[in-house]
């Protein structure tokens, strides 16, 4: 089935659920207007259509190959053509500094980007994903001669980057790295170690990889307060082969096409970023912005898989349908249980990405705001809603997908329907990036804290808030109640979580998705109040409200469920002691 980008839901969103007119209103954008951007996403999905998404059956059934014989990695077939086609087309550039090539677009218009390419091939779009990352660090980070080395050709895909920061031993521990640095005699520094889990560490699509390294300089303190970040380019100046290569790839569940791979350095010439010891604040930045990024593949893949479904829905006869003409069976589209798996998959999509636009804006405003007082609102609200979108979007995607693959029935268990590859593909999104559960503990640990406690407070005021016509009184009261139990939940962790810190933490995972599912429901009560209910409307329109009433009143009343998880408090989850839980 060909991928068809949702252009009018990603329109509907720009236009309703997130204040997209007076982003291009600020000096930054002065340049965007919106039929600019509806025509830019427009002929980018056409061309990720055309030219990516065809890629991605070969890429998952074929995979990148690593030869051992010389350390190069070889990309599935037809990947190095829509790369230079990618490059050629200027794609990359859209979002960032206008002075190191880039379009300067908001931050929101490269997210809309974003999830249209990944939807068509998700293990293509890890590429640009991490040069991005590696743009946003070294753009404010970098020294003057550092931005004016790589930005360019980072900036136009010329170049790719990597993150380096997973060891051995060191995973979601950072601080427990060893990789090395010592300084040379010329300035430059020498980096030894090894990393595991790089993606696109090394590959044939581009002449040269610069890879951020995390590393110990000598003398350095314990812990994340003594790691320091470094530029440790595949290629030197002058061509000249660094000492740095791939020593293999590994043999993964899904985005086979991706090459996930081990790094050695071995007394490679490495350039240090900003100041030493400093390297993990500098980390974080890129961290975060990747965050979201992983979190709109949960959102991407969820919309692929939802069209293979829905598509498999209409075409396959199956039974007969309640109130059905006798002799012939009907398209399973007619029966309850499976259109119910729909709506479950089209309305979380519709709120995930109204989240996930939401948090793209607030960096927006973070980075461009008039004032000072609007870029701390702007990175209060990105603060609180990265780690929400992050954890929630890729759990809803590997839900959304094993949906999917239930409405496929049998046949959605065979890997020729491509199906299956959905969810194989979206299950490292939960993982990588911190694990859903250290986004957990992040939004109680760090979030609930912010401002003295009041900024997902006053954000639950800012839902309360939400005025909804007369029509929509029952989806107005299903927001209401679930905001209720969310505030009754943060109250409880702001006051439980300093002196009992566990017990915030045993209640961390249900309290983002508590969180999560009640700003989903504010996202879609807002789009069906955008939608004009009980107006003359078009098709479009009556869908939207009719998803939006599905969401909040099906849905959306699970956050009240999760109240008492979330109070549940540590005694409960670790009242079995390590060793007995072998017992049976």
């Amino acid at each position: 089935m060909a991928y068809a980008p949702p252009l009018r839901d990603i329109q509907f969103a720009l236009d309703h659920l997130v204040d997209f007119a007076n982003l291009t209103k600020l000096p930054a954008f002065a340049h965007v207007d919106r039929e600019t951007v509806d025509t830019l996403i427009a002929d980018y999905g056409r061309f990720v259509a055309e030219v990516i998404a065809p890629l991605d059956r070969t890429g998952d059934t074929v995979g990148s190959r690593y030869d051992p014989s010389n350390a190069t990695v070889t990309t599935p077939p037809g990947f190095i053509d829509a790369y230079r086609r990618y490059v050629e087309g200027g794609w990359g550039s859209v979002p960032f500094a206008p002075e190191h090539g880039g379009g300067g677009f908001p931050w929101l218009v490269g997210l809309c980007m974003q999830e249209v390419l990944t939807s068509s091939n998700l293990a293509f779009s890890l590429c640009p994903l991490l040069t991005q990352g590696a743009i946003d660090l070294l753009s404010a980070f970098g020294s003057p001669e550092q931005q004016e080395r790589y930005l360019p050709k980072l900036v136009s895909g010329e170049w790719t980057a990597t993150m380096n920061l997973t060891e051995p031993q060191a995973g979601s521990d950072v601080g427990a790295l060893r990789t090395r640095a010592t300084p040379a005699d010329d300035g430059t520094w020498r980096v030894s170690g090894t990393k595991i889990f790089i993606t696109y560490g090394e590959h044939d699509l581009v002449p040269n990889i610069v890879h951020l390294v995390l590393a110990r300089v000598p003398d350095a303190p314990p812990g994340t307060r003594g790691i320091s970040c470094f530029i440790v380019p595949k290629v030197l100046d002058g061509g000249e082969r660094n000492r740095v290569r791939c020593i293999g790839i590994e043999h993964k569940l899904g985005i086979h096409a991706s090459p996930t791979c081990v790094m050695e350095y071995d007394d490679a010439v490495g350039y240090l970023i900003g100041e030493a010891n400093a390297g993990m604040r500098y980390m974080f930045m890129m961290m975060n912005n990747a965050r979201l990024s992983v979190g709109m593949e949960g959102l991407a893949v969820a919309e692929v898989a939802y069209q293979q479904a829905l598509a498999y829905a209409l075409e396959r006869r199956q039974g007969r349908a309640v109130g059905a003409p006798p002799g012939e069976p009907s398209p399973i589209v007619e029966h309850p249980d499976v259109r119910r798996m729909l709506l479950t998959m089209r309305s979380t999509i519709e709120a995930m990405r109204g989240l996930l636009y939401l948090n793209a804006w607030a960096i927006d405003i973070e980075r461009h705001g008039l004032d000072d007082e609007a870029r701390a609102a702007g990175a209060e609200l990105a603060g609180v809603l990265t780690p929400v979108s992050k954890a929630w979007c890729t759990d809803m995607g590997m839900d959304l997908t094993r949906l999917a693959t239930q409405v496929h029935g049998g046949m959605g268990y065979i890997e020729e329907t491509g199906i299956a590859q959905r969810e194989r593909d979206v299950r490292i999104a939960s993982i990588y990036e911190g694990t859903n559960g250290i986004q957990a503990a992040d939004l109680v640990g760090r979030k609930l804290p912010m401002r003295g406690g009041r900024a997902v407070p006053e954000l639950l005021d800012q839902v309360a808030a939400t005025e909804l016509p007369g029509e929509l009184s029952d989806l107005a009261a299903a927001l209401a109640d679930a905001v209720d139990a969310t505030r009754q939940a943060t109250e409880w962790l702001i006051a439980r979580g300093p002196a009992h810190p566990n017990d915030a933490l045993a209640g961390a995972t249900p309290y983002l998705r508590m969180l999560a599912t009640t700003l989903g429901g504010w996202v879609m009560a807002r789009q069906a109040a955008a939608a004009r209910p009980g107006a003359a409307s078009d098709p479009y329109d009556a869908a939207k409200v009719a998803t939006a009433r599905f969401y909040c009143l099906e849905l959306l009343p699970q956050a009240r469920g999760l109240l008492a998880a979330v109070q549940g408090g540590a005694d409960l989850v670790m009242a079995t002691p390590a060793e007995d839980l072998a017992s049976r």
